[in-house]
């Protein structure tokens, strides 16, 4: 009876000893998945703030589209009166 008892608490430490293995392998899994989704975030977020940087560099003057506009209006001034004076000109006038 002394043997069956010691094979029956050798046979629980094995399966013990099972059930940990498959715990520590479903652990090492999980946390390899972990890292890589933790990885692939990291790699997305670089690429949006690439982008974001790039945004702001290139509406950093938009403060300007104010006098754009104004300079817009002058220079058509300009132009319409060169070329009054070229059609006067071209007329014989002076």
């Amino acid at each position: 009876m002394l043997l069956a008892l010691q094979s029956e608490h050798i046979t629980f430490w094995w399966i013990t000893l099972g059930m940990g293995a498959v715990v520590v392998i479903a652990v090492i899994v999980l946390l390899s998945l972990l890292v890589s989704f933790v990885d692939d975030i990291d790699r997305n977020l670089k690429d949006v703030w690439d982008t974001a940087t790039r945004l702001a560099a290139n509406t950093a003057t938009t403060w300007m589209l104010g006098q754009t506009v104004a300079r817009t209006a002058e220079l058509g001034a300009e132009i319409d009166r060169h070329a009054e004076l070229l059609a006067a000109k071209g007329a014989g006038r002076r």
